[in-house]
C-alpha cells in the first residue's frame, strides 16, 4: 500500500502529454500522483481490467479517478468499478468521445459511421499501433479487408501542431480513405477531473477550436 495520500489517477499511456496539460494548467502537478499504464493496451483492452485492479487495490482509501473510457473493454471497466464505488473513469465509450464531446462525436459518427479516428497520439503512433499492430507491414493486401466498411479518417487533434496534421493525412492515404481534421483540444478531458482534486482556484480550460481540412 502507498503512503502517498494525494488523490490518483491511473490512466492510459496514450493520454500522457494531455493529461499533463491539464494538471499544468490548473496547478496540480505536485497535487495529484499520476501513474501511466502502457499505451499498447489500446491493442489488448482485455489487460486493461486485470493492470487497473492491482492499482487500485493498493490505493488506500485516498480519492481516484481511473483515466480511461470504456476504451473497448465491453462493460468489463465498468463491471469491475462496481467493487470501487469511490472510483469514477472518464466518461464515454473511447477517448475520441471524451476529446470531441459526445454531440461532437455523435454527429460525426450519424454523419459517416464508416469512420476511422485519430488523436494526436495514434496519429504520432499509427505504424506502430495500427498498421505493424495489424500486421499490415507483413500482409498488406489485408488493408482493404480489414477497412472495407471505412469511408474516413477523421484527426480529433489536441495541439495545433502542423506535423500531427501530416501524420494523419499520411495514414489515410496509406489506409486509402479520405482524411478530415476537427481541433477539440483538451477540453473533454480537462471537465473529466473530479471536483475533489482541484485546486481551490476556479478550473482553467485551453480554449477549444473547430476546424477542418
Amino acid at each position: 500500500m502507498s503512503d502517498d495520500n494525494r488523490p490518483l489517477i491511473i490512466a492510459c499511456g496514450a493520454l500522457v502529454s494531455e493529461l499533463r496539460e491539464v494538471l499544468n494548467i490548473n496547478g496540480l502537478n505536485e497535487a495529484v500522483e499520476v501513474r501511466y499504464l502502457p499505451a499498447n493496451l489500446h491493442n489488448r483492452p482485455e489487460g486493461i481490467v486485470p493492470a487497473l485492479r492491482e492499482h487500485l487495490d493498493g490505493r488506500g482509501s485516498r480519492p481516484t479517478m481511473v483515466g480511461y473510457a470504456d476504451c473497448g473493454t465491453g462493460g468489463a471497466l465498468d463491471r469491475m468499478l462496481e467493487s470501487y464505488p469511490d472510483v469514477q473513469r472518464i466518461p464515454g465509450s473511447h477517448c475520441y468521445e471524451f476529446f470531441a464531446g459526445s454531440e461532437l462525436f455523435a454527429q460525426l459518427h450519424d454523419d459517416q459511421p464508416g469512420t476511422f479516428y485519430l488523436t494526436d497520439f495514434l496519429a504520432k503512433h499509427f505504424t506502430a499501433l495500427v498498421w505493424e499492430g495489424l500486421g499490415l507491414d507483413r500482409h498488406p493486401e489485408l488493408r482493404d479487408t480489414y477497412f472495407s466498411n471505412y469511408t474516413r479518417v477523421v484527426l480529433l487533434s489536441q495541439t495545433t501542431d502542423p506535423k500531427v496534421v501530416e501524420f494523419a493525412k499520411a495514414a489515410a492515404m496509406q489506409l486509402g480513405l479520405t482524411f478530415e481534421h476537427r481541433h477539440v483540444g483538451v477540453q473533454g478531458l480537462a471537465s473529466s477531473i473530479p471536483v475533489t482534486f482541484k485546486s481551490p482556484k476556479n478550473i482553467k480550460v485551453p480554449l477549444v477550436k473547430k476546424e477542418s481540412v
